[in-house]
């Protein structure tokens, strides 16, 4: 690994490309890796903290973290990810202008945020609870800007085994605090600790592992070549941030919080195994498809490979989900109040499976430079998120908000047309097949539900059945390209 010597940036040698087609695989391996023991912890934490919380209370959780989300946004112009995109090594008054420039907006947005918050806890009913979150959220953003430079650093030498480090102790600190102190009954103060606590957890341990001198500059050049990738890149999060917080936050005006927890809980269940899966993959293709980006073959090889690897492990993962859940209730009555999030989590359960396919192509398309066609699809959801969800909410509330998530989850089959036309990956290899075994592991473990009596022993034998069933039909359609596949990932988590 080389080592990244602040004082003399323009010494660094770039990784060339077998170098970055080799981390990128490893990285995945180890993100992957990662991703299993953060969502077990968080899953583990979450579980128990639908026992020991309210709907009511998740669903104040959700809004206020939506309202932080929202100005969050305001917090970076672009500039990071322009850093982790840009072709040539960054200057060191690259990464201190890009520092203060985000310090600057931090505490005005800071500063904004206690100006509103008795706006915010009187339009959502918050409690004295309630708004302390809201401050504890806000000092988090503060602590979350001082990571920003040793990330970039870090994401660009693909140095990935380092990368999680930090956010594994974050996740198990964070999640210990929220769930103790919940179970002693602190309620929605619970999370305005753990997010403290978290926040500080991370700033130190990711110092040490990239030790970077905090220092501030200002260099207009530097600010116009960064902005040219920046504005455009965080104009698309902006449009992001509007469908999806700023939904929230409408939401949370017109429907209960209680609704609003029931919601939340779905899509946060729906969307567990792209958090297991997705997410990881992403992280590790954005800046390798960037050096990729003029060896078309390559790219479409890599692309073909990284979309099949999470639809094969995010489908039977979303389906086996969406065939047992209402199982676990029967089984585990002490969770039966979650019973009306059964039905909103059925409809937006589209939306992950679409998103399975289409997030990392949109990723791709941003990674290769074509950030306007990235910003028109993302436009294209908003448009209609904003238009399906507000108005089926109001006449039909939780259901019909739920509705209108599964609607727009349907148009990123335009995203997946986009990308084929742009990159020539194998839509056979990388969606096809593995929906095939995933579906087929579905009918079976139905067909087994059918004809047993629920219980726990039968819950465990569908998902052991399931697993056995998917892996199966997998290699039947897959064949050697899920074991070749599987060999080098291997290879590369071991191998350092």
């Amino acid at each position: 690994m080389e080592e990244f010597d602040q004082n003399n940036l323009d010494q660094v040698i770039e990784i060339n490309l077998e170098a970055v087609k080799k981390r990128a695989i490893r990285g995945v391996a180890i993100l992957t890796g990662r991703g299993f023991l953060l969502n077990a912890v968080s899953q583990l934490s979450w579980f128990l903290l639908y026992l020991f919380l309210e709907p009511a209370e998740i669903g104040v959780f959700i809004i206020v973290s939506a309202a932080v989300s929202f100005l969050i946004y305001f917090s970076d112009i672009g500039l990071a990810a322009a850093l982790i995109q840009k072709k040539d090594t960054p200057t060191d008054t690259e990464l201190k202008t890009t520092f203060a420039v985000q310090q600057v907006l931090v505490i005005f947005l800071l500063f904004i945020l206690f100006v509103l918050s008795p706006y915010i806890t009187k339009v959502y009913s918050l409690s004295f609870e309630g708004r302390m979150l809201l401050y504890a959220l806000g000092i988090s953003l503060f602590l979350s800007s001082l990571k920003s430079i040793p990330s970039v650093l870090l994401e660009r030498k693909l140095e990935f085994g380092k990368f999680v480090l930090p956010e594994i102790l974050e996740n198990f600190v964070y999640n210990i605090v929220v769930v103790v102190l919940a179970w002693q009954g602190f309620g929605i103060l619970s999370f305005a600790y753990g997010v403290i606590i978290r926040g500080i957890v991370g700033v130190v341990t990711i110092y040490i592992l990239q030790p970077w001198v905090p220092g501030l500059a200002f260099s207009r050049k530097a600010i116009k070549g960064l902005l040219k990738f920046g504005v455009p890149y965080q104009a698309n999060s902006l449009i992001s941030v509007i469908k999806d917080q700023g939904i929230t936050l409408f939401l949370g005006g017109i429907l209960s919080q209680a609704a609003i927890g029931y919601l939340g809980t779905a899509m946060k269940l729906s969307q567990l195994p792209l958090r297991l899966f997705m997410d990881n993959v992403t992280k590790v293709s954005f800046p390798a498809f960037s050096r990729m980006q003029n060896n078309k073959k390559e790219l479409a090889d890599s692309v073909t490979r990284s979309v099949m690897f999470i639809t094969f492990l995010v489908f039977p993962v979303l389906f086996g989900m969406i065939s047992i859940i209402s199982d676990l209730i029967i089984v585990l009555p002490q969770y039966s109040k979650w019973e009306p999030a059964l039905l909103p989590f059925y409809l937006v359960s589209v939306n992950t499976f679409f998103a399975a396919m289409a997030t990392q192509l949109s990723n791709m398309l941003t990674a290769i430079g074509k950030i306007k066609t990235t910003i028109k699809l993302t436009m294209m959801y908003s448009v209609l998120t904003i238009f399906f969800v507000p108005i089926l909410a109001i006449n039909y509330e939780l259901l019909g908000a739920s509705l209108g998530y599964l609607l727009v989850g349907l148009s990123s089959v335009v995203a997946i047309i986009i990308a084929k036309k742009n990159v020539d990956f194998s839509i056979n290899k990388a969606m096809v097949k593995p929906g095939i075994a995933a579906l087929g592991m579905l009918a079976i473990v139905l067909l087994i539900k059918a004809l047993i009596v629920t219980s726990l022993n039968s819950l465990v034998l569908m998902i052991i059945l399931g697993g056995v069933t998917y892996l199966i039909l997998s290699y039947l359609i897959l064949g050697q390209e899920l074991v070749s596949d599987v060999k080098k990932i291997t290879k590369s988590f071991f191998n350092r």
